[in-house]
């Protein structure tokens, strides 16, 4: 049993090299079974997924470059070490960490694993609930390409998008078994990381010069700059590392850190490329989609608007995990994928689960302020308050003062960034439900 008096049901594994026996929580999903090098593929999935086709909307527009640019770069090195942070203690105490919430309870207690979970899930219902409006979007854009008539409107590409999302998640059991998918999910964003940079590049050569004053004017834009802060670091991290890394082969954290450095090297390139083209392109008018703002053939923006779409239902299903892994354990869903009880479970569970998250949607589509709220009250406390709080008290006897008080640093200062940027995400909600209207068609 953990320090928190946190009872899971373990067993009992050994690392390769037999040195010393690891406590796992028992799950029904699969383990320790994946390299680094598709972890590092999972993790460059989530962030070059089909959101770093907004970041030149909602974080170049209203940072501008100077902020745009440093603000990306400085998020990129801190979201390494926060996830770093996070890494080295997956099998701290003695037992393997495969869920967020296991490793806060070891650490605090049971009444910090409760509110961890519950974090958790609403960070993740938050990303997932992006994912099928970037999906619904995706699919009017493709739309409006043949037929621009007004029929087909963005609330009923949501629903599409999440009846889609749903037929995916019942077919796939769990998260390694995405296996192939990943290729697909790599080809589909290279597909419109490409395409969005070529046209942008295109339109940035034959356009005149563009305007890159910052939008807004006195609190409206100091409301708005903080909101880009909060989707700076929500464009790196994924409030589910414990999960992700808890896949991974032996050694645990070595091989972990290779993927971590996989992705925050190789990996932010793409997101560079296109982030910093379409800003360069448009100025301050660029679209929340980016794919909204080029010209070029329509055959092309089609195919672009197609891959974005399909790799939004492959990412959507690496956030969704940590609940479809709840849910399974919980109700013992073991086994063939195919038996007929598993079947049925994902069918009624999974497809109520993201049936929920498309009505919200399709409800409230303002990809930007879901960005901003999710980093808000989610990213920033458990990737940057709770990872150096928890290393702090797991490694507080072998830290000098110096690093003792650059941890208390970090969580003072995320602690202030989390609370005035979930106010200004909450104020950037109310503006846009109050422009436009519940179920708007953007």
């Amino acid at each position: 049993m953990g320090r928190g008096d946190i009872e899971l049901e373990t067993n009992k594994v050994y690392d390769h090299d037999d040195v010393a026996d690891i406590e796992v929580p028992s799950t029904a999903h699969q383990i320790s079974s994946d390299s680094w090098f598709q972890v590092g593929f999972i993790l460059t999935t989530g962030i070059n997924s089909a959101y770093v086709l907004g970041y030149s909307g909602t974080v170049m527009v209203p940072l501008g470059w100077t902020g745009g640019v440093v603000g990306l770069v400085l998020a990129t090195i801190i979201s390494l070490y926060a996830n770093a942070l996070i890494a080295h203690l997956h099998e701290y105490g003695g037992q393997r960490h495969i869920r967020y919430r296991d490793l806060a309870g070891f650490v605090y207690g049971k009444k910090v694993y409760s509110l961890t979970w519950a974090l958790q899930y609403i960070n993740l219902f938050m990303i997932n609930t992006g994912y099928i409006i970037l999906a619904g979007s995706a699919l009017k854009a493709t739309y409006v390409l043949f037929r621009d008539d007004g029929l087909l409107k963005l609330p009923y590409c949501i629903a599409i998008a999440g009846l889609v999302c749903a037929m995916f998640a019942i077919c796939i059991p769990h998260l390694s078994a995405l296996g192939i998918w990943l290729g697909f999910s790599t080809i589909f964003s290279l597909i419109y990381i490409i395409i969005s940079f070529l046209l942008s590049l295109k339109d940035g050569l034959q356009s005149p010069p563009r305007d890159y004053n910052l939008p807004g004017d006195g609190f409206s834009k100091v409301f708005t700059i903080i909101g880009a802060s909060a989707n700076l670091v929500f464009a790196f991290n994924t409030g589910m590392l414990p999960e992700i890394q808890a896949t991974i082969r032996q050694p645990v954290v070595k091989n972990m850190m290779n993927a971590l450095y996989f992705q925050f090297t190789v990996g932010v390139l793409p997101l560079y490329l296109v982030t910093f083209t379409g800003y360069w392109a448009y100025g301050s008018s660029t679209s929340v989609y980016l794919l909204n703002s080029v010209n070029g053939p329509v055959w092309v923006k089609a195919l672009a608007n197609i891959t974005a779409f399909l790799q939004s239902v492959i990412a959507l299903h690496i956030f969704a995990s940590p609940m479809y892994e709840f849910l399974d354990t919980k109700y013992g869903i073991k086994g063939s994928a195919l038996n007929v009880k598993n079947m049925s479970f994902r069918i009624v569970v999974r497809g109520g689960y993201l049936a929920f998250n498309t009505f919200v949607s399709a409800f409230l589509p303002f990809l930007g302020d879901f960005m901003s709220l999710t980093g808000a009250i989610s990213t920033f406390p458990l990737t940057f308050i709770l990872a150096n709080h928890m290393y702090l008290k797991a490694k507080k006897d072998k830290l000098t003062s110096s690093q003792k008080l650059w941890h208390w640093l970090n969580i003072g200062f995320f602690s202030i960034m989390s609370i005035a940027a979930t106010i200004a995400a909450i104020r950037l909600i109310s503006v846009d439900s109050k422009t436009y209207h519940v179920f708007a068609d953007l």
